[in-house]
């Protein structure tokens, strides 16, 4: 088990863990038809006590080195050999709806848990910051063309729009997991890069398309390699852009 593994339980004391312009992920994912009525009245991570706790649930639910496909590749969740060989995680209970909104966004964006969680950390810093006025995670994510998935007209948008708890998609439910733990991580240490970093992109997804002006003024941040194995062409990270 990855220290990153064992820090992330040690956080929370149970199975509670743990944006740009541009999305890497180009998949479609038919079959995301969950209730559309279900509560989102969370608990706090201390009286999550009775759902499923073990470090190998843990594990499988959050494990950076784990032979996932993300939303980059060309197959789909539902195609995806990998997905039907991955363990379903049970939803955590009483989602809060900040929550869900934050899911959607890092599901929007990639597969791969590790990358889920820095993308949480980008949006949870324009909630704490504000940024362009937005001050709720429903705001942000909604706020036109800063994530591609929830652009107005985007094809996936209704799509993402609809994902519930219930949806029976491994990916999601991992989603769900890596925002229910970055909204509720406290503390400097558990913080990938500083709250002034609002913004990344993907080069994988710029083919035949300008690298955005932003990026080109500086403020790259690189997440700490000790914790986090990202590869540059997929995501870049920026801070101190207005």
């Amino acid at each position: 088990m990855s220290k990153r593994t064992i820090l992330l339980c040690a956080s929370v004391g149970t199975l509670v863990f743990s944006a740009g312009s541009v999305s890497p992920n180009s998949d479609s994912e038919p079959s995301i038809d969950a209730p559309r009525h279900a509560s989102v009245a969370e608990r706090s991570p201390a009286g999550a006590g009775g759902e499923a706790t073990s470090l190998q649930q843990l594990s499988a639910a959050y494990a950076p080195s784990a032979p996932q496909a993300s939303g980059a590749d060309s197959q789909s969740e539902a195609d995806s050999p990998r997905e039907e060989s991955s363990a379903l995680l049970p939803a955590p209970a009483d989602l809060e709806e900040p929550t869900l909104w934050l899911a959607r966004a890092i599901y929007s964006e990639t597969k791969l848990p590790h990358e889920q969680e820095l993308v949480a950390w980008v949006v949870r810093n324009r909630v704490e910051t504000a940024y362009r006025g937005r001050r709720t995670y429903r705001a942000v994510v909604l706020d036109p063309y800063q994530f591609s998935a929830f652009n107005p007209g985007a094809a996936k948008r209704a799509r993402y729009l609809r994902l519930q708890p219930e949806a029976s998609l491994p990916r999601w439910r991992q989603a769900l997991w890596v925002a229910r733990y970055v909204r509720h991580a406290e503390g400097r240490a558990y913080r990938p890069f500083p709250v002034e970093t609002r913004h990344f992109y993907s080069e994988r997804s710029m083919r035949g398309r300008a690298v955005p002006y932003w990026a080109e003024r500086g403020g790259f941040v690189a997440p700490d390699p000790g914790r986090y194995a990202v590869d540059e062409r997929r995501f870049r990270f920026f801070k101190q852009i207005s």
